[in-house]
């Protein structure tokens, strides 16, 4: 069988940063248990990390959401706390909105995944954005995410992006 996690956006912004959120820290166990399964059983692992420039504030996203964040080379673009370690022995894609163009075609090019999960932050944005991405490149594809390894400073938003997530054939579990 071939799997692939996608531990989606899990940078120190979004746990305890600009856009960080109570609770967001407590998926660091969890994440990190998946992780060492995966990669004890020889299965494939990468994770996403949303990127912007110093000149955030003048783009789209920008526009519509005017809070710095993730800003390459600093401290918040960063992979948070001890899951860090591994995202050093993993492909890493830098993206610079929602959801990951290279995601994409980095599906498309290899060889047929089972099973594709993913994790990490923020679910009614970013996972959401890349699971429908996954779907959409490997649609014979089991797609799911754990509802224990994301999470959101929203808990209505992410109720109805779970909904949406199954009404597109996108496990939530």
């Amino acid at each position: 069988m071939r799997k692939l996690l996608i531990v989606v956006d899990f940078q120190k912004d979004f746990v305890d940063g600009a856009l960080g959120f109570e609770g967001a820290e407590n998926l660091v166990g969890i994440i990190e248990s998946k992780i060492l399964d995966y990669e004890k059983n020889g299965y494939d692992i990468l994770f996403t990390l949303d990127t912007h420039g110093p000149n955030y504030l003048q783009t789209m996203e920008g526009k519509y959401l005017p809070i710095p964040h993730v800003i390459k080379g600093t401290e918040g673009h960063e992979i948070f706390g001890r899951i860090q370690e591994y995202s050093h022995r993993h492909p890493c894609i830098e993206k610079g909105t929602f959801g990951s163009a290279k995601l994409m075609d980095i599906l498309r090019e290899r060889e047929f995944y089972d099973e594709i999960e993913l994790c990490g932050l923020v679910s009614n944005i970013c996972v959401i954005s890349n699971a429908v991405i996954a779907k959409a490149a490997s649609p014979e594809s089991r797609i799911y995410v754990d509802s224990r390894a994301t999470d959101s400073y929203d808990k209505e938003m992410q109720s109805k992006c779970f909904d949406v997530m199954r009404n597109l054939h996108i496990e939530v579990i």
